[in-house]
């Protein structure tokens, strides 16, 4: 009898615990579970088969998406100068419009345009030219100058060096102010410029996507059957057109001015070549957040090679940082701002995707691919807006 009702009691201790938890479910409050965790109304899933579909669905999508990037790395060749020169044609999309409005053919509104960009192009390279073939002739002079310059960080530097042997024994090298300055700029004059081939491709593209403009519209739109999807897709085309035309050309007025803000405090503080200055900010600019810091980074080192001393060589960086920070605090978001917005973060993600992808040229096409991103996503899945009652 006592057994009976000890195994009685058994059975009941657990039900106090489960009121418990049934009261915490109900009050909202976390429960604990399996190991020892506070759980917020844990339940089993209702059906594993679908779990397992939706992995198999998320796995088949990862495999596109990193097939696609692999594509995208090996056609980088082709694809690289097609988009950058697709970019270019839509910026002068107004340009041809007004040229069709004022009964100019296509074909040579096309010429003309594709003409004006490779005057463009060699005016950049002519006046970049001289200064990067000097400063490359110059590299020894120049290496030996900046050591002398960065010698106050002589002591820092072999501070560091003290930790690292203490932690690494004979295998560390203790580290030293100094640098080979061809083993910087040849990379990056080697990167910039392209090959043959991709500026034959750059400049055919650009030809007849100019002049073929109106028949690849209509090649796209009767690419599909339904009129629903023909109307979507003329949406996307006028859109991502709109919004690009939009950015570029405001981008380039502001980055215009920046141009002629590098170019005047290279001249008051009596750095060589403003021009070259001008052209270089207002290149770089089109870079978010990267072509400002790598041009405060040139500022310094042209400065450090041309001044006496290292405060003399941080005012050219220090004035193009403050102008930048108004630029880009107060200047671009209060133009942009009604024309377009978009996700610093997203920017950044996509300026770090698209360099790593395709490299400068990557960089600068970086936020124009977004943008054409944000449209098509933007029409494929549109955000639904509440109903208000009546």
């Amino acid at each position: 009898m006592e057994a009976h009702t000890q195994r009685r009691k058994k059975v009941q201790a657990p039900e106090p615990r489960s009121r418990l938890a049934q009261e915490d479910r109900i009050s909202g409050k976390p429960t604990s579970g399996g190991f020892g965790l506070a759980l917020s109304d844990p339940k089993p899933l209702p059906e594993v088969a679908q779990l397992w579909r939706t992995v198999a669905q998320a796995a088949t999508i990862g495999i596109f998406v990193i097939l696609t990037i692999a594509a995208l790395s090996l056609a980088r060749q082709v694809l690289l100068p097609a988009a950058a020169a697709t970019v270019i044609g839509l910026m002068l999309g107004p340009l041809s419009n007004r040229a069709d409005r004022l009964g100019i053919p296509s074909l040579i509104s096309a010429i003309a345009l594709w003409l004006l960009v490779i005057a463009v192009f060699y005016g950049v390279i002519a006046l970049l030219a001289s200064p990067i073939v000097e400063w490359i002739g110059k590299a020894p002079e120049i290496t030996n100058n900046i050591k002398e310059k960065l010698h106050v960080l002589d002591r820092p530097m072999a501070m560091i060096g003290d930790i690292r042997h203490a932690l690494l024994g004979d295998k560390a090298k203790a580290p030293g102010v100094g640098f080979d300055i061809a083993q910087i700029i040849q990379p990056a004059v080697l990167l910039v410029t392209p090959a043959i081939g991709q500026v034959v491709i750059f400049l055919g593209t650009l030809f007849f996507f100019l002049a073929g403009r109106h028949q690849l519209r209509h090649v796209l739109i009767a690419f599909f059957d339904a009129r629903e999807s023909r109307l979507r897709m003329l949406k996307i085309m006028n859109d991502t057109q709109r919004n690009l035309t939009s950015y570029l050309s405001v981008v380039a007025v502001i980055n215009f001015v920046v141009g002629l803000a590098a170019g005047a405090v290279a001249l008051i503080v009596g750095l060589p070549n403003p021009v070259a200055w001008s052209v270089v900010g207002f290149i770089l600019n089109f870079v978010p957040y990267v072509g400002p810091l790598l041009m405060e980074l040139i500022l310094l080192g042209v400065g450090l090679v041309t001044f006496p001393s290292l405060t003399h060589a941080l005012l050219a960086p220090l004035l193009y940082l403050g102008f930048t920070t108004l630029e880009g605090h107060f200047v671009t978001p209060s133009i942009m701002g009604r024309r377009l917005t978009l996700n610093p973060l997203t920017v950044f993600l996509s300026l770090v995707f698209w360099t790593w992808l395709w490299g400068p040229v990557g960089a600068f096409l970086a936020v124009p691919i977004l943008i054409f991103a944000l449209v098509v996503v933007s029409h494929l899945f549109p955000k639904e807006e509440p109903t208000l009652p009546s």
